[in-house]
């Protein structure tokens, strides 16, 4: 099994900021709705998100690493 690479992790991450860099370019309006959204939820719903989301994103790394 091969570790992840820390260039790998950077990409990663550059990849997020490029994505939301974009979404908050394409759609200032939909973006401050999200977030007010965001403010208005519970925190153990975001927290299950952010869980779900971190073990989803997981699972695809270990996918595209096999």
């Amino acid at each position: 099994m091969r570790s992840i690479a820390f260039a790998d992790f950077l990409i990663g991450v550059g990849i997020l900021f490029f994505l939301e860099g974009l979404l908050f370019a394409a759609s200032p309006a939909w973006m401050r709705r999200a977030m007010k959204s965001a403010l208005a939820t519970p925190d153990n719903v975001l927290r299950a998100v952010g869980i779900g989301s971190a073990i989803g994103g997981l699972i695809l790394i270990w996918i595209v690493r096999r």
